[in-house]
């Protein structure tokens, strides 16, 4: 069975798997992609034999509303994170801001951030950068294939982006800071769609707790 849950702010998408698995009795249950702690949105879970079919949802596109925090950078790139530098932000256009957009649209290359699940040296890279080493990252090619701008203000931007597999919004919140000469983390993360799986489909937590009906994607 194939489960598409609306993954709570504040949980691990391994508190979902284990919420999910206590509720349902299946012991086999499994993602197709974890969601950072402070996010939330569609997280599509697999249970029983259907753990099979979540490597091929995991390739397919994602979508994801953003806002993103200029002028503080964190360790984590999110709300979460430790403050590590602060910069003066420069005076922002909506002109600006698409031209540096239209930069970030494409087949561009992308260096995973430091707190990421991706693997170096056989580690991955939170376990470095929870003792605060740093290690060498090879950038790795993904697809921004909409980069759109919702709502700007002096020091926040809120943004929808559709992109390829393996796409961090963090770190791409983070470049698009950079690229209009300052700093920034995100504050707000929401997955609203992988592949032809959005939001409207989810369950919530509390419902799963009240009832065990589902429907198969």
């Amino acid at each position: 069975m194939i489960i598409p849950v609306y993954k709570p702010e504040g949980w691990t998408s391994f508190d979902v798997v284990k919420k999910v698995r206590a509720i349902s009795g299946e012991k086999k249950v499994g993602h197709s992609g974890t969601l950072d702690p402070f996010a939330e949105g569609v997280l599509v879970l697999g249970l029983g034999s259907s753990t099979k079919e979540l490597t091929t949802i995991s390739q397919q596109d994602k979508t994801y509303e953003a806002v993103l925090k200029l002028g503080i950078e964190t360790d984590s790139l999110d709300v979460e994170g430790r403050v590590i530098s602060k910069s003066p932000i420069p005076v922002l256009s909506r002109e600006k801001i698409q031209y540096v957009f239209e930069r970030f649209t494409g087949v561009i290359s992308q260096v995973p951030p430091m707190y990421s699940a991706k693997k170096v040296n056989g580690t991955r890279l939170y376990k470095y950068a929870r003792k605060n080493i740093k290690v060498d990252r090879n950038p790795v090619i993904i697809e921004v294939k909409s980069l759109k701008l919702k709502d700007f203000s002096d020091d926040k931007i809120s943004f929808s982006v559709d992109c390829s597999k393996g796409t961090y919004i963090r770190q791409l919140g983070s470049d698009i800071a950079v690229a209009l000469g300052t700093v920034g983390h995100l504050i707000h993360l929401v997955r609203t769609r992988i592949g032809t799986i959005r939001l409207a489909d989810c369950r919530r937590i509390e419902d799963l707790e009240k009832e065990w009906i589902f429907t198969e994607v």
